[in-house]
């Protein structure tokens, strides 16, 4: 399928202002989020409440004003469940751990270089080691899963 020429271009532009976002909101420091886990601000709970409201509003409305599909990609407006089994439960409890060890999570991390926040080149070759080990060891369970071939 081919995609519009703007599709880059957009989803960088989206990714800027999502970082601008995060930052302009303190999002982006691990201090703000570590003070949110331990119930001291509650000040990321807004943020992702309005985040989850305005997502939830273009979930819905969308779909209903351009029923043709998506302008970009042209891929149809649904749900794309995925069953709930180990791999994400796993998943998520590495996420959450990761997340309140380092104090943020992969996409305010790229926003915390931003602000200037250097120390975090830690934590993300962190999150690059551990996606590279999940690749690995998917592969590998791929390899072993899959027939072998005949000889004959």
């Amino acid at each position: 399928m081919s995609r519009h020429p703007l599709f880059k271009p957009l989803i960088f532009l989206g990714g800027l202002v999502f970082g601008f976002g995060l930052g302009f909101s303190h999002m982006a420091r691990p201090e703000v989020v570590l003070d949110f886990l331990v119930f001291e601000d509650l000040g990321l709970l807004f943020v992702m409440g309005g985040g989850s409201i305005v997502a939830g509003l273009a979930f819905w409305l969308v779909p209903k004003l351009r029923p043709g599909g998506a302008p970009l990609t042209g891929r149809s407006y649904e749900r794309r469940l995925r069953s709930f089994d180990r791999s994400v439960l796993v998943g998520g409890a590495i996420f959450g751990v990761g997340w309140g060890l380092a104090g943020i999570c992969p996409g305010a991390a790229y926003a915390s270089l931003g602000v200037g926040n250097w120390p975090i080149l830690y934590a993300l070759a962190g999150m690059f080691l551990g996606a590279y080990a999940q690749g690995v060891w998917r592969s590998h369970r791929a390899e072993q899963a899959s027939p072998v071939p005949s000889d004959d």
